[in-house]
């Protein structure tokens, strides 16, 4: 029996900054962006827009658009690093509004919950789905991938951010791409990046020394909540590799392969938290699996690295870029970093391409290299299915995302700073963010949410 994706639907912040306005505005040499990370543009949510939002979206098209029973659905799993409370999860909020349009009590008996692990905490919730279904081939599972990759103002990461969300029916027989259960695994504890709890002293804030109730908080200090990340760059490239590199290597242990497995795979769909970073960062996979390896491994550090930039470079490698890792960047240029969704946008780029290219990859095998901060990679492995094209048909990928609305680089700056007092479009036909209670005492905080024609 068949396990895997079934349907796939999408939801994608409607604003965009186009990269070139955002290089300019920091004096950086937009080729630098543009041709060296493969940026184009980065989507920035509305004002009335957040993590619950684009899941809800991306589910109520994944429902509607595949007249889903909802009776069926026995788990809706979220992967987010966005959450919207540090307690009630966002598949909580999810079964509230699709109960909302649905109808009531029609997902009562669904198991919701949501996984967090950096980037990879979607391509966890899909595994655990996997499983379920195996188990259970009757039943029906959804994995949602919601995230706002949001960075400092000035900060190397600005230009990566980007936001919305991917929703997919995990059924038996699938239609889109079969998983086989094989999952390669690379785990270790670092700090690339990270949301720390952050404080600051009540005395820095009230300039009153002896603690009295600021706001009915009775702590000496005040924690502070951002949705930005701290983060060392070229630190986190190298544990990307570090995890990447050992997880493809327990792979092709674990189906007991001695050819050079990344051959067999029609593409390569990776986490990409700019649109080249899966092309900058397979280099040493490439390089070291080869059917005659270039690297040794015994080479010093300099020198190791000297190669690698080198093969980087050549010809060969990237005709390989360009064959099977390409597809999957072009979205990403175009959005931005979804954080979760990233892997899940690179397989959805990648089935619209040869969609749209009219090219038949049915019985095709697809290679997924996964990986989250903190941190951990997974690479895996599916074949696309006989019913593929008909499964996407209505999906419009690259349609959708050319309607996307451009925004100046003052518009960038309030939403980001949250100066924006009001919607930058009028919100149809889709989810949004009504308001929070401020004033009730047991509700304070609570997120209210509501459907717009």
């Amino acid at each position: 029996m068949k396990t895997g994706i079934d349907a796939i639907a999408f939801d994608v912040a409607k604003l965009h900054l186009p990269i070139k306005t955002l290089a300019k505005a920091r004096n950086i040499e937009p080729e630098k962006l543009e041709k060296g990370l493969g940026l184009l543009k980065m989507t920035l949510p509305d004002l009335h827009q957040d993590t619950v939002v684009f899941g809800a979206n991306a589910l109520t098209k994944l429902i509607q658009d595949n007249n889903i029973n909802l009776n069926e659905i026995a788990r809706i799993y979220v992967g987010t690093e966005s959450g919207v409370d540090s307690s009630k999860p966002i598949s909580s909020y999810l079964i509230s509004l699709m109960e909302q349009k649905f109808g009531e009590n029609t997902l009562s008996e669904c198991d919701v919950v949501d996984f967090t692990f950096a980037c990879i905490g979607g391509v966890d919730a899909l595994q655990n789905c996997l499983d379920f279904v195996k188990l259970n081939p009757t039943k029906k599972a959804i994995v949602v991938t919601t995230d706002f990759a949001k960075y400092d103002l000035n900060s190397t990461g600005e230009y990566t951010q980007g936001a919305g969300a991917v929703a997919m029916l995990i059924t038996a027989n699938p239609r889109i791409i079969s998983f086989e259960n094989n999952w390669g695994v690379s785990t270790k504890g670092v700090f690339d990046f990270f949301k720390p709890y952050r404080t600051i002293s009540k005395q820095e804030i009230t300039g009153n020394s002896n603690n009295e109730s600021w706001f009915e908080n009775l702590e000496s200090e005040i924690e502070i909540h951002k949705d930005q990340p701290v983060f060392d760059g070229q630190y986190s490239n190298q544990c990307y590799m570090d995890r990447t590199r050992d997880a493809y290597f327990s792979f092709k242990k674990l189906i007991n392969s001695k050819d050079t497995v990344y051959q067999s795979w029609k593409s390569i769909v990776m986490h990409l938290p700019y649109a080249f970073q899966g092309r900058r960062m397979l280099s040493e996979i490439y390089a070291l699996d080869a059917a005659t390896p270039i690297l040794s491994g015994d080479e010093n550090a300099a020198e190791y690295q000297t190669k690698l930039k080198e093969i980087s470079k050549s010809d060969d490698y990237k005709a390989f870029v360009s064959e099977k890792l390409q597809p999957a960047e072009i979205a990403s240029s175009i959005i931005g970093n979804l954080y979760t969704g990233s892997i899940f946008m690179g397989l959805l780029s990648t089935l619209a391409h040869f969609y749209d290219s009219k090219k038949e990859i049915a019985d095709e095998k697809f290679g997924f290299l996964a990986y989250g901060s903190g941190s951990k990679s997974k690479v895996f492995e599916g074949t696309i299915q006989p019913e593929w094209k008909s499964a996407i048909t209505n999906i419009n990928l690259f349609e959708t995302l050319d309607e996307s609305f451009e925004i100046d680089f003052e518009t960038y700056e309030k939403l980001h700073k949250k100066e924006q007092n009001q919607s930058v479009q009028t919100p149809k036909k889709e989810w949004i963010l009504d308001r929070i209670e401020s004033e009730i005492p047991n509700l304070i905080g609570a997120r209210y949410y509501k459907w717009v024609d």
